[in-house]
């Protein structure tokens, strides 16, 4: 499986992240894997249910993915990330993502 995290990108992501440790319950997976598991997700699009078995159970995924959106991790990750501005690399937008219906753009619309 191909991994998005370079080992430089991942020095600089690592530290901003919530510890692995310390929560009651089963060991936790390792940041890194979910991660990649959260950016495979967001790259192609597919529903959490499919993602690969590589990154561990989709649901452990889906679940640290949704804790941490809850509790600001992603803000905050990227706002610290943009403090750095000679490394544009972190910041991308694929509108190749972002689908619009064929009807949604330049029709006319029916006034009545």
């Amino acid at each position: 499986m191909r991994k998005l995290l370079t080992n430089g990108m991942w020095s600089k992501l690592a530290p901003l992240l919530p510890a692995e440790s310390g929560r009651q319950g089963p060991v936790a997976k390792d940041n890194r894997l979910m991660v990649e598991g959260m950016l495979w997700k967001m790259r192609t699009g597919c529903p959490w249910r499919d993602l690969p078995e590589d990154f561990g159970p989709w649901e452990s995924v889906y679940t640290r993915f949704s804790r941490w959106c809850k509790a600001g991790v992603w803000r905050d990750v990227l706002s610290e990330l943009q403090k750095d501005e000679a490394d544009w690399e972190w910041l991308f937008i694929d509108s190749s993502a972002v689908k619009v219906h064929q009807h949604a753009h330049g029709a006319k619309k029916n006034s009545a």
